[in-house]
């Protein structure tokens, strides 16, 4: 068995409103940060898993990013692989 490190990636889509993101926007105005607009908020997942193959690993990833992580209905999800030692 093999360990890798999966970092995933979870943000609204992009025809979904993000109220969290449109309130930090706003307060960069408050700031003196009027140039940063457009802010989308999302969720970052580590996780580390077993597997015989970058394949199989990938895999079980995706999966677990279908069926738990991100509400495929709002969001989307990208994420990368990586083993380690």
């Amino acid at each position: 068995m093999k360990k890798f490190l999966a970092e995933i990636d979870v943000m609204p889509k992009k025809e979904i409103l993000d109220p969290q993101g449109k309130a930090v926007t706003g307060s960069m105005k408050n700031l003196g940060l009027s140039e940063i607009q457009n802010i989308r908020i999302g969720k970052h997942i580590s996780l580390e898993i077993e597997a015989d193959s970058a394949e199989t690993a990938n895999a079980k990833v995706d999966q677990a990013c279908k069926n738990l992580l991100a509400n495929l209905i709002m969001e989307s999800y990208s994420f990368k692989l990586e083993e380690v030692a």
